[in-house]
């Protein structure tokens, strides 16, 4: 789960890493209230008005504006809000700007990039740090690599001072500076651990004249799987920036991400759903989509999950692959029965069934006199619906 760079840096504030005073705002007027309330009484009159979408590359989409004075600041407001910002991570559709983060501006000496990630293979915490802040690490790892600098964190101890001193020392910093990033790695790290994050990134972190570490831009992903201990999440969620499919499954328990292939998958269980799109990769299809519909489901939740997966207007296939346990085939077929006169099934459905009453499941499916293709095994099923596929497009 993503959330927006300023409840990224409300959290960052609450753990005490340093970040620019700043203020959400969702109208132009606000944005100018907040110019206002910044500038007060200081010599500099200078504000950043930055766009607010769950996507990077913000400032080269010219969704960051730095200007003099409060009508700048409302006028930048009002070019941003509303705009559909297109970066290199929202695709060629774009993301809408429904709100704004107004903030100081600081006078910056030096920016470095610093994350904190989830790292499968060590399975610890793993800290990313450069010299090169403000740039794409994907493109610095690639053209300069000898400026990234990792580490890696036992959970059994917790970050280790010398960890933050090696860092410090790779990244040129000076002793003022050091311990400064000391405090601030400390803090990311326990906010990541308390928070269940799965990442942390600061993209610039930067050095002011002042010899003060700010944390310029902030991103955090939360792990959605520990959102049982964090009931507070349910207000950082923006329905608006997420797949409004995905927002819908969620609700009716379903587990889908939206993918860019034509056949549809509906399988139980996480495991078999990513075999099931292997499968028919294997045979030359696409899968449009990851849908696992949990253990429990009944004909309800079928036929919900089938609406879902034709909101896709790419599908032109569905595999239905399910192994019976908890789940009992016979409940799935009339439910798989039920959602195909409902919804006006039209394009090819392959359903293959093992497990808990699948022979009464098949009889189900065999007796209901539609137009579904059996199969055995899973080979069979993805090779059936992969060639149905490609005969319709002949």
């Amino acid at each position: 789960m993503n959330i927006h760079e300023y409840q990224a840096k409300e959290l960052y504030r609450q753990y005490g890493v340093p970040v620019p005073r700043g203020q959400v705002a969702f109208t132009a007027d606000e944005a100018a209230q907040a110019a206002e309330a910044l500038i007060g009484d200081k010599s500099s009159d200078v504000v950043v008005v930055k766009a607010q979408i769950h996507a990077g590359g913000r400032g080269k989409a010219g969704g960051v504006k730095v200007v003099r004075g409060v009508e700048k600041a409302k006028a930048a407001a009002e070019e941003l809000i509303g705009k559909t910002l297109v970066t290199h991570q929202t695709g060629p559709e774009g993301k809408k700007v429904m709100r704004v983060l107004v903030e100081e501006g600081l006078a910056i000496e030096k920016e470095y990039y610093l994350a904190m990630l989830v790292d499968r293979d060590t399975r610890r915490v793993g800290v990313i740090a450069s010299s090169e802040g403000g740039m794409d690490i994907e493109e610095v790892a690639a053209s300069r690599p000898e400026s990234i600098h990792k580490c890696w964190i036992d959970p059994a101890v917790g970050l280790m001072p010398y960890q933050a001193r090696d860092l410090a020392f790779a990244l040129g910093l000076g002793d003022v500076e050091s311990k400064h990033f000391g405090r601030l790695l400390g803090a990311l790290y326990k906010l990541f651990v308390d928070e269940d994050c799965s990442l942390v990134e600061v993209n610039p972190l930067i050095v002011t004249k002042e010899r003060s570490l700010f944390a310029l831009d902030g991103k955090v992903s939360l792990d959605e799987n520990a959102q049982m201990r964090h009931p507070r999440w349910a207000e950082l969620r923006d329905p608006n920036e997420e797949e409004a499919t995905e927002t819908e499954a969620q609700a009716a328990g379903l587990s889908y991400i939206q993918l860019d292939g034509n056949i549809g998958c509906l399988v139980n269980g996480a495991g078999l759903a990513m075999a099931t799109m292997d499968i028919i990769k294997h045979y030359g299809g696409q899968p449009a989509n990851f849908l696992d519909v949990g253990g429990g489901a009944n004909q309800e939740a079928v036929t919900q999950a089938f609406r879902i997966i034709l909101r896709s207007p790419s599908v032109q296939g569905i595999f239905v692959n399910i192994f019976g346990g908890i789940m009992k085939c016979d409940i799935i077929a009339r439910g798989i029965i039920a959602a195909t006169k409902e919804l006006g099934l039209k394009v090819p459905l392959v359903v293959r069934l093992q497990g808990t009453n699948a022979d009464e499941g098949r009889a189900i499916l065999r007796d209901s006199g539609l137009n579904i293709a059996p199969a055995e095994t899973m080979s069979e099923g993805a090779e059936k619906i992969v060639r149905a596929v490609n005969e319709g497009k002949r």
